[in-house]
């Protein structure tokens, strides 16, 4: 009985379409993610209502490279980094 020798690249077929499926469903939809994410980060400007990443919800007063300062109430500011920004609520 004779065993029939498999083509190298076939038999790397199915490894090839796993990594393939999971990179357009795993992969690349976090990279947009990401990207929009810094992009959002970029345009926070003065007087946007944002809400960090630990629920505060504030309006911006000023911008800097690594930070933003927040007013979270009347006479309350704090100084946060811009990743612990979460989202944007309201543009100014």
């Amino acid at each position: 009985m004779q065993t029939q020798a498999v083509n190298p690249i076939l038999q790397m077929f199915p490894l090839l379409l796993v990594f393939i499926i999971f990179y357009f469903m795993l992969i690349r939809p976090q990279q947009k993610k990401e990207k929009e994410r810094l992009n959002m980060l970029k345009n926070i400007k003065k007087n946007d209502e944002v809400v960090t990443s630990g629920g505060i919800h504030a309006v911006v007063l000023n911008v800097k490279d690594r930070t933003a300062t927040l007013r979270v109430d009347d006479n309350v500011k704090i100084e946060v980094d811009k990743d612990a920004i979460a989202r944007v609520e309201k543009v100014s």
